[in-house]
């Protein structure tokens, strides 16, 4: 079930602002006009990317 779909408004890993975080490191993220995140929910990241077509 997708609750919210929208775009990441922060990322920080420690008090510092980051632009990437290493897999497995702890970070923190703010979500663009939504904050009802609760324990044990789901994120799930992902970027569209248009692909031309090839005949």
């Amino acid at each position: 079930v997708v609750v919210y779909e929208g775009q990441l408004s922060s990322l920080k890993r420690f008090k510092d602002d980051a632009k990437e975080v290493v897999e497995n490191y702890e970070c923190g993220i703010g979500i663009k006009d939504f904050n009802d995140l609760k324990e044990g929910d789901t994120i799930e990241a992902y970027i569209l990317e248009e692909v031309p077509r090839e005949i």
